[in-house]
């Protein structure tokens, strides 16, 4: 009997978030978190709870100005060493995102291993931003390239850490932020202190700096203060500018 060859796994995108806008001006992809190693397929539902809330709220603040939400489904749970398969699969849904709108913006916001991977994705043509949340960053090791920064060049960055994150730590994400800092202007990072990895404890005032982000970078809307002064402020001040408890309360929601 002849074997059956295996399925190609495909990454995807997941349906938009809320009602799709007639006319398209701007996408966020939303790239979920995940393991180091893996080839197991990602649960749907648990791979994409890390991030629906924070799509749920860009919806709401993007609806008037033709924003498209998607997650994106990975083909594997891992990042998995030199294959960067989640960084792989955030540049395709880019690709895809080109193919579907046409020449629109997009912003690769990740939470933990997907912040890895839209900070690695950042290079794409199409991306104008990246928002990292408690980004997933492997140890430094004087054998192995640091993470790269380069492909940052020309895009709006912004890092989000809690102090007391136990899963990812937050000295490496200050690191790669003062490195991209030098090659990039526009790279911010904020500290929420005493939070940890999923940002739980201040998730209205992350919610709404990544909200002040994303409406700035994608169409032009004037950044919150603090955001302008992360972004204009030489390093360290603006790689270790701490989230106030009540930011966003006057944002329109």
């Amino acid at each position: 009997m002849a074997q059956q060859a295996t399925p190609v796994r495909t990454a995807r995108l997941g349906r938009a978030l809320g009602t799709e806008p007639t006319a398209v001006s701007g996408v966020v992809l939303l790239l979920p978190g995940g393991e180091e190693t893996s080839a197991r397929r990602p649960s749907p539902m648990m791979a994409t709870a890390s991030v629906r809330g924070l799509g749920r709220r860009l919806t709401r603040a993007g609806r008037d100005d033709g924003l498209v939400v998607h997650v994106v489904h990975y083909r594997f749970r891992g990042w998995n060493g030199t294959q960067a398969d989640q960084a792989r699969d955030a540049a395709w849904a880019a690709d895809e995102v080109v193919r579907r709108y046409g020449d629109v913006p997009v912003c690769l916001a990740g939470m933990d291993m997907g912040g890895r991977a839209a900070l690695h994705s950042g290079g794409h043509t199409a991306v104008n931003s990246v928002l990292a949340l408690s980004p997933w960053l492997p140890e430094e090791d004087v054998a192995a390239p640091p993470e790269p920064v380069k492909q940052l060049v020309g895009r709006r960055v912004l890092i989000v850490h809690g102090t007391n994150d136990e899963r990812t730590d937050p000295e490496l994400s200050f690191r790669l932020a003062s490195r991209a800092k030098k090659a990039n202007r526009d790279v911010c990072r904020f500290e929420v202190h005493s939070d940890g990895h999923a940002l739980h404890a201040f998730r209205d005032e992350v919610y709404a700096l990544a909200e002040d982000f994303v409406m700035g970078a994608l169409f032009g809307r004037a950044f919150a203060r603090p955001v302008e002064d992360a972004l204009a402020a030489p390093p360290p001040l603006g790689l270790r500018m701490p989230l106030a408890s009540g930011f966003g309360r006057s944002l329109r929601r």
